[in-house]
């Protein structure tokens, strides 16, 4: 039986009937990453002995009776988090020997729960990009188009699971790095609310392992499928134990809803800063049209959705004065400069980061209580709408470019350029306030490549966006494999 593109749940439930073994299984998985991954290059670290073993002691288990939720299921774990025995770098060239020696807290986890990992995905240096690629491992080819882009920055997961490289991923997400790989490959990611999964142990070679509170950042799971991301979360969700406890225990509330004429929609298409390509409106109003067809109430409109404008300037500056802190004096000195020869005028996207740079904690502060009130304007919406579905980027994936300067990168939307890293502003729209976020595919664009949306819902209700995926998974179809 053919098991490439099988659901981590489907394989679930055939290693419970006996029908296939763990071993079986990630045989099966490294033959397919030694056959095709040199055209997509997505596995940038393999660990296929200890796979090997730890499927060995999956069957032993369950032959002992065993049943944990991914025993014996092959995954896969971008290159970020930190796994014993294999090197951490985030692609930086100067940590290629970077050896952690202990599991992040998220790989500790799959690992109880029995799951098989097979190795670590490729990144894009130091996380900061839209693409996968950096000196160390190369680039990493979109499946359905090599010429393209998988994303970033958990492009190598996304590729990986596209590919039939195991049946799930775990990555992470600061600037849509699950969201856009997701819509890019043609796969399903979820944006946890911040703070839901602990991130210790993905940490940037070679600081320490520390429990940290991200002010944006999330780790978060990626699937074939929109159950296979809750089966994940259930796993992955939960404070770290060193700040609160081994028998803290956090339980999400279910979904507010089962069936899809009970949902209430917002559903949007236009950003004040960034047109939406027309691929992408048309996997908006799929979606919008098969939620009306579902019985589901849809606005398209509401006083209530915060300011898209306020909210991309803040995000900017949220984003941006973080990303300093561990520049070079010298380097600090010169942004200082510049942003002190900015216009007053100039309301700019490019000015806010500027400015954001070199932001003193008064002016931080200032910035989160702004946030604050975004978050309360949040509140109010989803008393009213259950769910947001908007773009996750303008278009679908794009060529490979890799200009070492960014600022001089375009991105081509319906034959218009605009600056590179402007279509990060729909990414924004759920991690500035925190909100869970689900990627789902949509179909595909007139050149044959994926596109897909997000379902944003309330903080702490995970379950609802993630139910609504599972409908519309129903109503309009999932995952495809590549051709």
């Amino acid at each position: 039986m053919e098991r490439t593109y099988s659901t981590a749940e489907e394989l679930a439930a055939d290693l419970r009937a006996g029908e296939v073994t763990s071993v079986e299984l990630t045989d099966e998985a490294i033959a397919r990453i030694e056959r095709d991954d040199k055209e997509i290059n997505a596995i940038c670290v393999p660990d296929f002995d200890r796979a090997r073993a730890a499927a060995r002691d999956a069957d032993q288990a369950r032959a002992r009776g065993e049943d944990r939720p991914l025993l014996g299921i092959p995954v896969t774990v971008k290159e970020s988090y930190n796994i014993a025995g294999l090197p951490t770098t985030w692609g930086m060239p100067q940590h290629r020997d970077f050896m952690p020696a202990e599991d992040a807290v998220q790989v500790s986890r799959l690992k109880a729960a029995g799951a098989v990992v097979l190795g670590k995905t490729n990144v894009p240096l130091g996380l900061q990009d839209i693409q996968s690629f950096n000196e160390i491992h190369g680039t990493t080819n979109n499946p359905w188009d090599h010429a393209r882009t998988s994303g970033g920055s958990s492009g190598g997961s996304a590729a990986a699971l596209a590919s039939g490289f195991g049946a799930l991923s775990i990555g992470s997400d600061l600037a849509g790095s699950l969201r856009t790989p997701a819509h890019f490959c043609g796969v399903y990611a979820h944006k946890p609310t911040l703070g839901l999964a602990a991130v210790r142990g993905m940490v940037p070679p070679p600081a320490p392992a520390l429990p940290v509170d991200s002010d944006l950042a999330v780790v978060g799971p990626m699937a074939r499928s929109a159950r296979d991301l809750t089966l994940l979360l259930d796993v992955m969700a939960g404070p770290d134990p060193l700040t609160h406890g081994a028998a803290y225990d956090l339980r999400l509330p279910p979904a507010r809803h089962e069936r899809l004429d009970d949902f209430r929609v917002l559903v949007l298409d236009e950003h004040p800063f960034i047109p939406t390509g027309s691929a992408v409106r048309a996997g908006v109003n799929r979606v919008a049209d098969a939620l009306v067809d579902g019985g589901a109430r849809v606005e398209r409109h509401s006083p209530l959705l915060p300011d898209l404008t306020e909210s991309a300037m803040l995000y900017r500056q949220l984003l941006f004065s973080g990303s300093v802190a561990r520049f070079p004096v010298e380097a600090y000195e010169q942004l200082r400069t510049s942003a002190a020869q900015l216009s007053a005028d100039d309301q700019s996207l490019d000015a806010a980061m500027l400015r954001a740079m070199v932001f003193s904690h008064r002016d931080w502060i200032e910035a989160n209580n702004r946030r604050e009130r975004h978050r309360h304007g949040w509140r109010q919406l989803f008393a009213e709408f259950d769910a947001v579905v908007c773009p996750i980027t303008p278009t679908p994936a794009f060529p490979h470019d890799h200009n070492p300067d960014p600022r001089e990168r375009r991105i081509d939307i319906d034959g218009v350029e605009y600056p590179y890293f402007d279509q990060l502003v729909w990414a924004g729209v759920a991690t500035m306030p925190g909100l869970p976020a689900t990627a789902i595919p949509t179909g595909r664009s007139p050149e044959g490549l994926p596109v897909g949306v997000q379902l944003i819902g309330p903080m702490y209700e995970d379950r609802t966006p993630l139910r609504l995926a599972e409908l519309l998974e129903q109503k309009i179809g999932g995952f495809q494999a590549p051709e």
